[in-house]
């Protein structure tokens, strides 16, 4: 089933490319933002944190220098009006303040650090667990653009610097998370629960591979509350913010880039079963392994683009029926 999976993801994650690129790419400063980005995190392997900051900055100071060159995120019309009567009747209780702040501040804080802190003072800074709580700790910061901007940096750290699991696995586990709810958190649980797995120490791997998808889920979940409890007073607020709202655009039109760097990552790892890094100048090239072509991918692939694209079939359909045509496909074999 997963055979069959793989090459209908590929075609969700380009389709999903190409609607976010219509919304945003406005212009010719976001279409050189976006392009920019891409080449960023394929070529150069930038990581993904280092783009969003860069993104802002220049979505920030375009905003200040040359207003009409970003498109900024506007409220108008009945939405403007029901923004309004929310902004005059918060309760008081989440009135802004900095006492209000500080305290969940450090609520919160306790509990997402607390057990990094635990682990590392009785396994060692080095321990996966330490690593892993870190790791996805960075990933709750940066979660910007949705799930497929995010699994791109995913992928990138936990294949390639960490170890954690093979390209192909990072498959699986986004073919799995495409046919259930939540993509995002079963793909960060499925990567946290390999890596524990495959370096469990003295623990059972089963055992470990658990408390190292809860580890995962708890790191990625308590600073959405953070940023919920600490952020809403002031959001009403920042709407109106001109500058923000520009470098929210930069940060916006770079998650295409992204996005798209996902699907030529993936397509790649789908359509050959080798690929051979090389790097030159600094430049990093995922050359393919042409003997390794896999054909019937590539074909699944084709057919569940031109199901999604032309025949604008939705993506369940098109995820079983390739599924459906993965296990004709290996049976036959």
């Amino acid at each position: 089933m997963f055979f069959g999976l793989k090459p209908a993801v590929l075609a969700v994650v380009v389709h999903a490319g190409h609607r976010i690129g219509k919304r945003v790419l406005k212009n010719s400063t976001t279409i050189a933002i976006a392009v920019a980005a891409f080449v960023a995190i394929f070529f150069l392997e930038v990581p993904f944190p280092v783009i969003i900051v860069c993104a802002a900055l220049i979505g920030y100071a375009g905003g200040r220098l040359w207003p009409d060159a970003l498109p900024s995120v506007a409220h108008g019309g009945a939405g403007a009006v029901v923004d309004s009567l929310l902004a005059d009747n918060i309760p008081q209780h989440v009135q802004p303040s900095l006492a209000r702040s500080l305290r969940v501040l450090l609520i919160c804080l306790a509990l997402w650090f607390g057990p990094i802190a635990v682990l590392a003072l009785t396994l060692g800074p080095a321990d996966v667990f330490v690593q892993q709580g870190l790791f996805f700790s960075k990933v709750a910061v940066v979660t910007f653009g949705g799930a497929y901007a995010v699994l791109a940096y995913v992928a990138q750290q936990a294949v390639e610097l960490y170890g954690w699991l093979q390209p192909g696995e990072m498959l699986d586990g986004l073919g799995m998370a495409e046919t259930t709810p939540g993509p995002l958190i079963m793909v960060l649980e499925f990567v946290g629960f390999l890596g524990a797995y495959r370096d469990p120490g003295a623990l059972d791997p089963m055992v470990a591979g658990a408390l190292g998808a809860v580890l995962t889920t708890w790191v990625t979940f308590v600073p959405c509350f953070l940023w919920i409890f600490l952020g809403a007073p002031y959001v009403e607020k920042l709407r109106g913010n001109q500058s923000l709202s520009t470098a929210l655009s930069g940060i916006t039109a770079a998650v295409v880039g992204v996005v798209f760097n996902l699907a030529l990552w993936f397509a790649l790892h789908v359509i050959f079963s080798k690929l051979e890094e090389v790097h030159t100048l600094g430049v990093r090239w995922l050359v393919p392994v042409w003997q390794t072509l896999e054909p019937v991918s590539l074909l699944l692939a084709a057919a569940a683009l031109v199901a999604m694209f032309r025949f604008k079939v939705g993506i369940m359909p098109t995820l079983a029926a390739s599924a459906v045509l993965g296990l004709i496909y290996r049976f036959a074999l």
